[in-house]
């Protein structure tokens, strides 16, 4: 998805995910699931036959089809309910039982994993005004610890936040943003404590070191107005549904009830964001779906204020704003420009009519997103998957492209607040490359390397390979690849065990990114390759496109296709493959294990959104109809039978599977619990052959565990799933 509406589909989708819907399905309701009996595994007890789920039958009529869902009750009767979590712990019983004899192995890959990881650290400093703000970790501590110095960096530090002392005593504890006052006097923050996403905010003063008396919940985005007092905030809607669709103003120490509700947004297929200009000058409500954008504007200076409409919505048209001097900057895909064009008009004048052409649209080059400062701006084009930096001097006129050396990489801007800037801050990184922290000057044209992330324990980047190349399609479409191996393992004839990773949906790019934890995959003999399939953006907005609605099923398929080409390669071979998706890749894990359970080895699936017919057939609930523009309304029959046609769940069939581990969220407000354990209930009723099926609910949300060392032990827990499934000798290294 292009970078227009990220704040609302970061949500959404970011990383990579699906909304978690509630619904009520009507139909037949069967028996109730605790009429047959299900209970947990006792404690201590080794289980190693799989839980058998209760069915409860309940017939759906649409469209003159009839079905059957025999799994309904694992949503309908709710995460709390008694039946609901003797499923899940027994089914968790069953996968701590046939994982016990990996523990050893598990407790080696989680020591070698953490080794490579320097735990004291710090990040780059970022000025403003007058302080330096940053964050370190400490050794053995879970979470960061935000500081800041005032006037250089060598005054003292003051801690603005200790994440650590404020997760005490809890098994969940997620800080999302961190925005300090234009006064630099308060820090305001928004928490998580349960994995749901569910934030609050709260706010701490710095001078006093007291937290204030504001506890604003739910909340999705917020801030700050240049008077220090008023916070602008999107928040979602109660108790369930994770719609953000109100924007509040809020005043320090007012209780929320006193908060002013300024916008409402009654179509469920948008969601709203709120956001500032790099200059401070101007504060930005916008609107949005998969498709189409809407933003409103208000003087930074002026939070009494209303706010003033840019375009209105028009179907299909997506923008965002910048504003520099007196003048705001569009980027858009309106009349035609599929790649997105750069338009500009006055602040006095920001009606379309008004708007006038910057850069224009090219076919070949796409618009991803541009930064503006006082003198320079930057605009971030990518062409053949691979994205560059065009830098326009606003004074002259003159431009030049900040290019990059290796053939596949990917790099983000952060830490740029300062609209003065003559400088242009981003991270880069590649397969073989860790994260590296740069300056660079607009002028000069030199780059500064600030920081490269310390990776302990010997790593050497030339050991290492990567590579960038495309695959064809059935259809003759050109996927591209980034392929990473180490030089001294890599064997062409097939034998090389190959780890195959892709996402494929709602427009959201696979970023190339360099992994520690990933050496323990390549040092043992691994090829790691990300497919670049449709449905992301990485080839330009049609590359979504044809990834979506009546075109979905081209995921799936170049995903198959990439793997094929693979295996004609001689990178691997089919009982060495292992693939893994999360959340909308989840599905693609479920539709291609359906579609070709031969080719694959090993299917890992982080809580999938594989129940995706049944799930959107509500459209009372927020959320629900936002998924209409990316995977189709099943009010249509067309779309219907479509999506039918390719739903993981309703696609189980009798045929035999590849091993596979599936993992769920508990609280997860993107992909319901019930989406993966009605997954796995259907495939171990129709399943053939004796492949291991694990299904591993985690008592949390959609990212999983929030402390940096629980998550080395789920990955360590995956790790030892797939070498053990393989039977590699070597795993213990």
């Amino acid at each position: 998805m292009m970078q227009i509406n990220r704040i609302w589909l970061g949500f959404l989708t970011v990383a990579v995910g699906l909304t978690a819907l509630v619904i009520m399905l009507t139909g037949g309701t069967g028996c109730r699931p605790a009429e047959r009996g299900l209970r947990p595994a006792p404690a201590g007890a080794v289980q190693l036959q799989p839980p058998v789920a209760p069915v409860a039958p309940d017939t759906l009529e649409m469209h003159g089809y009839t079905w059957v869902d025999p799994y309904a009750w694992m949503m309908d009767m709710g995460r709390d309910d008694p039946q609901t979590i003797a499923y899940v712990e027994a089914e968790n019983a069953y996968t701590e039982a046939r994982m016990r004899p990996t523990e050893e192995l598990q407790e080696d890959l989680f020591r070698e994993m953490r080794a490579r990881i320097k735990e004291t650290d710090l990040s780059v400093p970022v000025q403003e005004d007058e302080y330096y703000y940053y964050a370190r970790t400490q050794e053995g501590e879970d979470y960061p610890i935000y500081c800041r110095k005032r006037g250089s960096l060598d005054a003292a530090e003051e801690v603005t936040l200790d994440v650590n002392v404020l997760a005490a005593g809890r098994e969940f504890y997620q800080v999302g943003d961190v925005d300090y006052s234009p006064d630099h006097r308060f820090v305001a923050f928004t928490v998580d404590t349960t994995g749901a996403e569910r934030y609050s905010l709260r706010v701490k003063d710095l001078q006093t070191g007291e937290f204030l008396p504001d506890d604003v919940y739910p909340l999705f985005s917020f801030v700050w107005a240049n008077d220090n007092q008023t916070i602008f905030y999107v928040r979602k809607l109660d108790p369930e549904i994770e719609s953000p669709y109100q924007c509040f103003r809020h005043h320090l120490r007012d209780p929320q009830s006193r908060d002013e509700l300024i916008y409402q947004e009654d179509d469920l297929a948008y969601g709203l964001g709120v956001t500032k200009s790099r200059s401070d000058a101007y504060i930005f409500l916008l609107a949005g779906d998969n498709e189409t954008a809407e933003w409103r504007f208000l003087p930074a200076d002026n939070p009494r204020g209303e706010f003033r409409m840019l375009q209105p919505r028009d179907p299909g048209v997506e923008y965002s704003v910048h504003h520099w001097e007196e003048e705001f900057f569009f980027l858009t895909n309106g009349d035609g420009a599929k790649n997105f064009k750069i338009m500009r008009t006055a602040i006095d004048h920001p009606e379309p009519e008004h708007w006038r052409e910057f850069i224009g649209h090219r076919d070949a080059v796409y618009i991803t997103g541009f930064d503006v400062f006082k003198n320079w701006f930057a605009i971030h084009e990518r062409v053949r998957g691979l994205e560059k930096i065009r830098v326009i001097d606003m004074r002259s006129g003159a431009e030049h492209y900040v290019s990059f050396p290796e053939p596949t990489y990917s790099f983000f801007t952060r830490g740029n607040p300062n609209y003065e800037s003559e400088k242009y801050r981003f991270t880069y990184f590649s397969l073989v490359t860790p994260r590296s922290v740069y300056d660079y000057d607009f002028a000069t044209r030199e780059m500064e390397l600030l920081k490269q992330s310390e990776v302990r324990g010997g790593f050497d980047p030339h050991d290492y390979r990567s590579e960038y190349f495309f695959a064809q399609g059935r259809d003759g479409a050109q996927i591209p690849m980034s392929i990473v191996y180490r030089r001294d393992r890599f064997r062409a004839d097939g034998s090389n065990p190959l780890y195959l990773y892709a996402y494929g949906s709602y427009g959201m790019g696979s970023a190339v990114y360099f992994s520690s934890v990933r050496l323990s995959l390549l040092d043992r003999g691994f090829i790691y390759v990300i497919a670049h399939i449709r449905g992301g953006d990485e080839m330009g907005k049609a590359w979504h496109d044809q990834g979506k609605l009546l075109n979905k099923k081209n995921t799936f398929y170049d995903f198959i296709d990439c793997a094929e080409y693979l295996i004609r390669l001689n990178y691997t071979s089919s009982d060495r493959l292992v693939i893994n998706g999360g959340s909308a890749g989840g599905m693609l894990m479920g539709a291609v294990a359906n579609m070709r359970p031969d080719l694959f080895e090993i299917v890992i699936a982080n809580v999938p959104a594989v129940d995706m017919l049944h799930t959107m057939l509500d459209p009372t609930i927020p959320g629900t109809v936002f998924h209409y523009t990316e995977l189709g309304n099943p009010n249509l029959r067309e779309h219907f039978e479509y999506m039918r046609s390719w739903d993981p769940y309703t696609n189980v069939r009798r045929q035999r599977y590849p091993t596979m581990l599936v993992t769920a969220g508990l609280h997860d407000p993107r992909v319901g619990y019930w989406e993966p354990a009605k997954w796995v209930a259907r495939l171990r009723q129709e399943k053939l052959g004796d492949e291991w099926l694990l299904l591993k609910t985690d008592m949390s949300g959609h990212m999983g565990a929030s402390g940096r060392y629980d998550y080395l032990r789920q990955l360590a827990f995956e790790y030892a799933f797939l070498f053990d499934r393989l039977g590699l000798e070597e795993a213990r290294r």
